[in-house]
């Protein structure tokens, strides 16, 4: 593919999601010329990489960004994919970003002290590149799956929009944080048999003492923990993600619930011979230790709100019943006597760099960077716990903006020209 022309700019922002447009922002602000490199439309990913009845699992009154953020009727309630659309575009609008769409980025590589940027339209040559393509580019997919009998059909979250995509015969969902249990849920609720293969979660529930789950974890300074605090960095970063649904009943989604309506748990998959499935022994475990983190967890906010000034009007604490789980679960199943005709992988995703040629990944592929910052001049953002445990949340993105624009700056010999940014926060509403 050939370039028609070649342009030059300070930044280059890859992806118009909102972590993207909100380092737009701060550049803008700070008046650091940019463009913003977007493969397809605003808010690309939400428009066509999600299911259509997901909502985000953080409350209205979560989603802000920079100068930006929710003003309508509804604090509590959690926003459906159109309406984290239109808050991205309107955020973008408001801002005057300069997106470039229909721009996809086929190579980002070091020329000296600068980088040169290859896209579909052009070539571009700059002084420092912040990705923020995101953290779901490609959907993991364990090795296994290529054992799976050519009869069986293979979707993952990224490709799934609704029940009606299947047939009617019965489908296991591999994954059980919190984009399994949501699909365990909706297809069972469609009339499907559905099996659910447990690994590793961490159970959560929507709402506590009157409060929602969130506001605890932010009232205990856990979403604000900074990646230099934890004593394994590595596992934080790949811990699942809780299982958590947003509902206009603020209902807690778990494994007992799905049992409940007919939903069978598994074992975690670990592996594939013909039309048998394996399963592990360790569901048992598994269900143990995440009720024990929950309890723990909970302790821990009664402990908050004892030494506050506000707990005395909270209603009393709770405990949850413990995962019911078989007497023995599954540790097979045949996948033809099942009627399964449908693997749903929900076991995560991971960034899509496969455009970066530079060596600054690990042995297992994985992007090597200090809190967002690669190497001076190239910069990440929106990656499960980049700098803080919020990062990939919407609401995260201010503070790591903040500081990474920062370092941006000081790498490319500019300062801080203005106090524009924070100073008057604008409240949009969001209507569907």
């Amino acid at each position: 593919m050939s370039t028609v022309s070649t342009g030059a700019t300070d930044v280059l922002i890859i992806g118009a999601g909102h972590s993207g447009l909100a380092m737009s922002a701060w550049l803008g602000a700070h008046g650091i010329e940019h463009a913003v490199l977007e493969r397809g439309e605003i808010a690309n990913s939400w428009r066509h990489e999600r299911w259509d009845s997901l909502r985000l699992l953080t409350p209205n009154w979560q989603s802000r960004l920079p100068d930006y953020r929710y003003a309508g009727d509804d604090p509590d309630g959690f926003m459906a994919m159109p309406e984290v659309i239109q808050f991205i575009r309107r955020y973008a609008s408001f801002t005057g970003a300069p997106v470039r769409t229909d721009t996809e980025v086929i190579s980002v590589r070091q020329d000296g002290t600068d980088y040169r940027v290859m896209t579909s339209q052009r070539e571009w040559r700059c002084r420092a590149v912040v990705m923020a393509s995101g953290a779901n580019g490609v959907a993991n997919v364990p090795a296994l799956a290529a054992a799976l009998p050519a009869g069986v059909r293979r979707m993952t979250a990224k490709t799934y929009k609704n029940p009606g995509q299947l047939d009617a015969s019965g489908v296991l969902i591999v994954g059980a944080s919190a984009t399994g249990l949501q699909l365990a849920d909706e297809i069972q609720r469609s009339g499907r048999e559905v099996t659910l293969a447990v690994g590793e979660h961490i159970r959560m529930p929507r709402t506590y003492r009157g409060r929602d789950v969130q506001w605890w974890l932010d009232a205990a300074g856990i979403l604000d923990q900074k990646f230099d605090e934890v004593d394994d960095l590595v596992r934080a970063r790949r811990i699942p993600s809780p299982q958590l649904v947003g509902t206009p009943e603020r209902a807690t989604l778990d494994l007992n619930s799905l049992t409940a309506r007919g939903v069978r748990i598994a074992g975690r998959l670990v592996g594939v011979d013909g039309r048998k499935l394996q399963f592990s022994g360790t569901l048992r475990n598994e269900c143990a230790m995440a009720d024990l983190k929950l309890t723990r967890m909970l302790e821990n906010f009664d402990a908050l709100a004892a030494g506050s000034t506000w707990g005395a009007s909270l209603p009393p604490g709770e405990r949850h019943a413990a995962t019911r789980v078989e007497d023995s679960p599954p540790l097979g199943l045949d996948l033809a006597s099942e009627r399964i005709g449908t693997v749903m992988w929900a076991t995560g995703f991971r960034p899509d760099f496969s455009w970066l040629q530079m060596p600054v990944f690990d042995p297992r592929g994985r992007l090597r960077h200090e809190g967002g910052v690669v190497t001076p001049g190239l910069y990440a953002l929106g990656l499960n716990f980049m700098r803080r445990r919020k990062s990939s949340f919407i609401h995260g993105a201010e503070d790591d903006v903040r500081e990474l624009g920062t370092h941006l700056l000081g790498a490319i010999g500019d300062r801080p020209q203005n106090a524009l940014w924070g100073q008057s926060p604008i409240s949009m509403s969001v209507t569907p």
